[in-house]
Formats: C-alpha cells, structure tokens, sequence
C-alpha cells in the first residue's frame, strides 16, 4: 500500500518532528513551507496539493501543521491585520487545504490531520485573535470529517507547550500535571498513531501533559 503525505508547514520545528517521523514510518512526505504557497488562499491551497500530487502520484496522508498570527497583544492594541494574519493560515488555510485534497483522499480512503492548539479550549486575554482562530479551526476538524466521511478520516492533535524557549519552559511545565513541557515528537508521535488508527474520526487528541485537566481542576486543599 502506499504511504504518500503532505505536511503543510513541514518546516517549522513541529512539522520537521512530524515529517522525520513520518518517513522513519516509511512514508514519502512532501514538507510543504511558506515559500511553497500562501495557505490563506484558494489557488495557494491547490498549488500546493497540486504539486505534492505530482510528486507523489496521489495522497493518502495531508497534515496542516502551519501557522501565523501568534503574537501576544493586549486587547486594545489587536488590529485587523493580527486577525488576518491569526484567521488566514490556520482558519481558511485549513478550510482550503481540505477542500483541495479531498479529491485525492477520497480516492486514496485517506486521512486529514489538523494541528490545532490547546488555546482553542482556554481563554488567552494576550492571544485573542489566535484563540480565536484555533477554535475554529477545530471546529472544522469536526465539521470536515462530516462532509468527507465515509471515505476520508478527519482528526486534529491540540498540542500544549511545545517547542519553548528556556526562558519559558519551567512556567509552562508547572501548568501540566507532568510537570515537563512537550517535544515536537510528542505530537509528531500523536500523527503517526492517527495514521494507524482506522476507527478514529471526527475527534482531537489532546497532547499537553495534562494541561487541560490542569486548568480545570479544583485547588488541592
């Protein structure tokens, strides 16, 4: 069987751990970066999937790990162009990478990933227009996996801290139950379980350490 992926943002560090672990799996993967195409709009969308299809023969995997619009603002000082820039990739970015690839997913029974982010279940006064935007897009993880089931398998993967700085890491990690924060391969290893999983559709596997259930518990007495 062929094993044929696309990762859309395969060159930032949590597209290149997703994309060295899809070809340690055996899979060829176009690493598809900003230069390769505007995700934000249609003909970038399909300029993309066009030419990893010609590379490739066909897809059977599409992987949107791109994004922008990540830039701490507080709520008064937000302009249109931080809700460009937050909607742009990740919202239409999403929305027009799918509506390219179905075709060959379709043909292919094949598989959408979606990296979306813990912000889209937490309220982040500085990163509005980014919580804002990652909700939605996993909102389109679900909505996706409607309208191309039965033959295509839709599924996000929310990461927490990953990637961090030094200077970031001890805060982040005190909001996980782990108490670590997380690698690039920690989601690149939720893509290759997906990849695998036949049965799972219309859901989001969340890799935070616990920081979810974190934030949510009550205070230890």
């Amino acid at each position: 069987m062929a094993k044929r992926a696309l990762v859309a943002g395969g060159t930032g560090r949590v597209g290149r751990a997703i994309v060295g672990r899809l070809e340690a799996d055996g899979w060829t993967v176009v690493a598809a970066g900003r230069a390769d195409g505007d995700l934000s709009t249609a003909a970038g969308a399909r300029g993309l999937v066009d030419d990893a299809e010609r590379k490739l023969g066909g897809l059977d995997l599409v992987v949107h790990a791109a994004g922008d619009g990540f830039e701490p603002r507080a709520l008064g000082e937000v302009t249109e162009a931080d809700w460009d820039a937050a909607l742009g990739v990740t919202v239409k970015g999403t929305f027009f990478l799918a509506q390219a690839a179905a075709p060959a997913l379709q043909a292919a029974k094949g598989l959408l990933v979606v990296i979306e982010d813990v912000a889209a279940y937490e309220a982040w006064p500085s990163y509005a227009a980014h919580s804002a935007a990652k909700a939605g897009q996993a909102a389109l993880t679900r909505v996706l996996a409607r309208a191309l089931a039965p033959e295509v398998r839709v599924c996000g993967v929310a990461p927490g801290a990953v990637a961090v700085g030094p200077e970031e890491a001890e805060r982040q990690a005190r909001r996980t139950l782990l108490g670590r924060v997380g690698r690039p391969e920690d989601v690149a290893d939720a893509v290759a379980y997906l990849a695998n999983a036949e049965f799972v559709t219309g859901t989001t596997l969340v890799v935070d350490g616990g920081r979810l259930a974190q934030s949510t518990r009550p205070p230890i007495p």
